[in-house]
């Protein structure tokens, strides 16, 4: 996929017991800078039932873990090949990745702008 936008942010929803692997995976192509975000959702798995003195409870938000990077564009295809493999268990529940345009990137201590502010 070729991106249309200088920039790209890329998120991915993942298990959070993924979570060395995909961190190890990013470090092998050289990125470093990364936010990991706490998140609770569910897709098409719908939850699970937890049973808790007697008691039947439907969960139906799991927890996971969100990566967002920005990242220039043409830099995008080789890291959404590494956090496929590194995320995925092969079990429902794996997460998902999504691609989002950037328009700039800015530092907040120096303002510079674009590839130098990743």
């Amino acid at each position: 996929m070729e991106s249309s936008s200088a920039y790209t942010m890329i998120q991915c929803v993942f298990k959070g017991e993924r979570l060395f692997d995909v961190q190890k995976a990013m470090e092998d192509i050289d990125i470093v800078g990364m936010t990991i975000w706490e998140v609770k959702g569910h897709g098409r798995q719908m939850g699970h039932i937890e049973h808790y003195r007697g008691l039947e409870t439907k969960v139906n938000l799991l927890p996971k873990l969100m990566l967002e990077i920005v990242v220039p564009g043409d830099e995008v295809e080789i890291i959404v090949e590494s956090l496929l493999k590194a995320a995925r268990t092969g079990d429902i529940g794996d997460g998902k990745i999504f691609l989002l345009p950037v328009g700039d990137v800015i530092r907040v201590r120096t303002g510079e702008r674009g590839k130098q502010a990743i």
